[in-house]
C-alpha cells in the first residue's frame, strides 16, 4: 500500500470540490461515449437508435449488478484507509477485482443465451431492427469486461482521494472514440455494430492506462486463497445500491416496452432524451462519489464534525446543480433534441420528455447526494429503499397515467415520484445527522 490523499484532515469545502470535479469531468467523459455513438448513429435514422435503445437497456443492467461489487469495495477500501489499515484495504481491492470478472463470465453468458429473447421482448415487429439490436448487444456485452473493469478502477481511485487521473484516462478514451466512431459506422460501413466495436476498443486502452496508474497505489495480484468474508463483506454493502440500480434499470425496461407501443420514433426520442438527461444524472454522480468517499474516510476516521460540514456543502452545491439543469431542460429542449435527431415526430416526444422531467432535476440531484452519504457512512439500505418503493411504483403509476395523458403520463410518472424520492432521502439523512454526527 503507497500514499493516498487523506480526507480526514484537509479543509472540506476544498477537499470535496478538488475530488468532485474531476469525478464530474471523468463522469462527463464516460456519458461522451454514449453522445458520441448517438450523434453517429441519428444519422442512421430512427429505427437504428430504437435498436441501440432498446440493447442499451439490457447493457445497463449488467452495469447496476455491477455496481454492488464496485460500491461495496468502494465503501470497505474507504473504510480501511481511513482507518489505517492498509493490508485490509489492499485485500479489498484484489477481492473486489476477482469478483468483477466472475460476474462478467456470468452476465456476458446471459446475454448470449437469451440475445433473441431479449430484443423480442420489445416488440418492433421489425426484422431490420431487431437484427442491428442484436449486434449492438454482443459487442457491447464483450465490451462490458472492460466497462466492469473501469467502473472498479474509477471507485478504487476515488477511494484513495484521486480523482485527476480517472478523468485523465476518461479524456484519451473519448477523444479516441470521436475519431474512431465515423470510421467504424460509415468508413468501414459496420453501422450500429461499428459503434459499439469503436466504444469497446477504447474502454479497452482505458483499462490498460488504468491498470498501469493504479501502480502508483496498489498492486492488482490473484490471491491464492480468497476470503469469503471479504466477499460477503463487499457483497452485501453494496447490494443495496445495487439492487436498487437493478430495479430501477429493470423498471426502465418495463416503462420502455410501454413506450414502445407508440412506435419506434417513441423509443428513439426517450433513448436521445435519456443521453441528455444523462449529462445532469453523471454530473452530480461525480459529486455523489465525492461524498461517498470522503464521508467514508472520515466515518472510519470517526470525525463526525467533518462528515456534518461536508454533507452541508454537497446539499448546497447539488441544489444549484438541479436548479441550472431545470434552466437548461426546460428552455432548450428543442435544440438539445435538433443536435441528435430531425424526425419531427420523434423531436416533439423528446422535448416533451425533457420539459417534464426537467422540473425534477432538483430532487434528483438531492436523492443521488444522499445516497452517496448514505454509503459513505455503511448505510446504503436506507437509500435503497427510499429508491426502490418509489421506483417500483411507477409502473402502476405510469399504467393510469397513460390512460390520461397518452405518453407524457411516462415522463409525469418518472418526474413525480423523483421528486418524492428526494424529498423524502434529504429527510431521513437529516435525523441521521441529527443523533449521530452533530454530537
Amino acid at each position: 500500500m503507497k500514499k493516498f490523499n487523506d480526507m480526514t484532515k484537509e479543509p472540506i469545502k476544498k477537499t470535496l470540490i478538488l475530488l468532485a470535479l474531476p469525478i464530474m469531468g471523468a463522469s462527463f467523459f464516460q456519458l461522451a461515449y454514449g453522445i458520441v455513438d448517438m450523434l453517429w448513429i441519428g444519422k442512421l435514422g430512427s429505427r437504428a437508435v430504437a435498436a441501440v435503445g432498446s440493447a442499451a437497456f439490457f447493457i445497463n443492467l449488467g452495469f447496476g449488478l455491477n455496481t454492488i461489487i464496485v460500491t461495496g469495495a468502494g465503501i470497505k477500501v474507504a473504510h480501511r484507509l481511513g482507518a489505517k489499515k492498509y493490508q485490509e484495504a489492499d485485500e479489498f481491492i484484489n477481492t473486489g477485482f476477482m469478483m468483477n470478472i466472475s460476474l462478467f463470465l456470468i452476465y456476458f453468458t446471459f446475454l448470449f443465451l437469451f440475445r433473441n429473447m431479449i430484443v423480442r421482448y420489445f416488440n418492433f415487429n421489425d426484422t431490420g431492427v431487431e437484427n442491428m439490436a442484436k449486434q449492438y448487444l454482443m459487442i457491447t456485452g464483450i465490451g462490458t469486461l472492460f466497462k466492469f473493469s473501469n467502473f472498479m478502477f474509477v471507485s478504487i481511485f476515488n477511494s484513495f482521494g484521486d480523482s485527476k487521473t480517472p478523468f485523465k484516462i476518461n479524456c484519451i478514451g473519448v477523444i479516441m472514440n470521436i475519431f474512431l466512431d465515423p470510421i467504424f459506422i460509415f468508413v468501414f460501413n459496420m453501422g450500429v455494430f461499428g459503434a459499439g466495436l469503436a466504444t469497446m476498443f477504447c474502454e479497452g486502452i482505458n483499462t490498460s492506462l488504468f491498470y498501469i496508474y493504479s501502480k502508483k497505489y496498489f498492486t492488482i495480484k490473484r490471491q491464492k486463497k480468497y476470503s469469503i468474508e471479504k466477499i460477503k463483506d463487499i457483497f452485501f454493502l453494496g447490494f443495496p445500491n445495487g439492487i436498487q440500480r437493478v430495479l430501477f434499470t429493470t423498471i426502465s425496461i418495463v416503462l420502455a416496452r410501454m413506450v414502445a407501443s407508440w412506435g419506434a420514433s417513441a423509443i428513439a426520442a426517450q433513448k436521445i432524451a435519456l443521453q441528455i438527461e444523462a449529462v445532469s444524472y453523471l454530473t452530480i454522480g461525480g459529486l455523489q462519489g465525492a461524498v461517498a468517499s470522503f464521508i467514508g474516510q472520515n466515518y472510519g476516521a470517526q470525525r463526525g464534525d467533518r462528515i456534518e460540514e461536508g454533507y452541508k456543502v454537497s446539499m448546497k452545491l447539488s441544489a444549484g446543480l438541479g436548479i441550472i439543469t431545470t434552466l437548461i431542460f426546460v428552455i432548450f429542449a428543442e435544440p438539445l433534441m435538433k443536435i441528435f435527431i430531425d424526425d419531427e415526430k420523434t423531436l416533439e416526444i423528446g422535448m416533451n420528455y425533457l420539459r417534464i422531467v426537467g422540473l425534477s432535476q432538483v430532487f434528483m440531484c438531492l436523492e443521488i447526494v444522499n445516497s452517496g452519504a448514505y454509503s459513505g457512512i455503511g448505510k446504503p439500505k436506507i437509500a435503497s429503499m427510499i429508491g426502490i418503493i418509489f421506483t417500483s411504483l411507477r409502473i402502476p403509476t405510469a399504467f393510469i397515467l397513460t390512460k390520461i395523458f397518452g405518453i407524457n403520463g411516462v415522463w409525469l410518472t418518472i418526474s413525480g415520484t423523483t421528486v418524492v424520492k428526494g424529498l423524502l432521502s434529504t429527510y431521513l439523512f437529516s435525523k441521521e445527522r441529527k443523533y449521530n454526527f452533530r454530537r
